[in-house]
């Protein structure tokens, strides 16, 4: 299995790099070719609504030459896209937002004179978070709001693995949250082999 992960925290070893590094492992350990980016330290600037994307049917075709070229490649590559982003203001961090907008528009060509396909419809999308309320008050915004992107691009939403630290004077790793990033990597893994 093809994986592109995009990495969207701008602290580099914090609580999502953490949670991530188990469920990588776990991939890997099943020989899943992986792509991992880290948004913050890319140049991706937000979409501006030209509908230029729209004019080709083959390919993401982006008028804004940045490092979003890179992600439209791994993502048109890949088998599965995993979205890791701490939880800010009940959604994803600023890059992540830029990037799925642009993804959005780009890989969907819905948006100009006549409708056209969804040209990454099929693949599998991933959530990886953490955030500091429980789950189902601090991610549940953003997890419903790629549950529908997901249906929108006719993509096969897997879950979302969502950790939460109470406070910053506790260590955020624990065994059980290990456990659950090295099962949330298998069924991602079941996922795709069952699709």
């Amino acid at each position: 299995m093809k994986v592109c992960i995009l990495f969207s925290s701008p602290r580099e070893n914090g609580n999502t790099a953490q949670l991530l590094q188990p469920f990588v492992q776990q991939l890997q350990t099943n020989n899943c070719d992986i792509q991992q980016f880290n948004l913050y330290q890319m140049h991706i600037s937000p979409c501006i609504a030209c509908c230029s994307c729209q004019q080709d049917w083959s390919a993401p075709n982006c008028c804004q030459q940045d490092d979003m070229q890179k992600i439209f490649q791994a993502v048109q590559w890949c088998d599965l896209l995993v979205l890791a982003s701490p939880i800010y203001s009940w959604y994803c961090t600023p890059p992540m937002k830029c990037a799925i907008d642009r993804l959005v528009y780009a890989m969907n060509k819905y948006y100009g004179d006549e409708m056209g396909p969804s040209i990454w419809a099929g693949k599998h999308v991933a959530l990886v978070t953490t955030c500091g309320y429980r789950p189902d008050k601090g991610t549940d915004l953003w997890e419903e709001g790629m549950k529908r992107y997901c249906k929108h691009s006719s993509l096969h939403y897997v879950g979302m693995l969502a950790e939460r630290q109470r406070n910053y004077k506790e260590r955020f790793m624990d065994e059980q949250k290990t456990t659950n990033a090295v099962q949330f990597a298998e069924q991602c893994i079941d996922a795709f082999r069952t699709n």
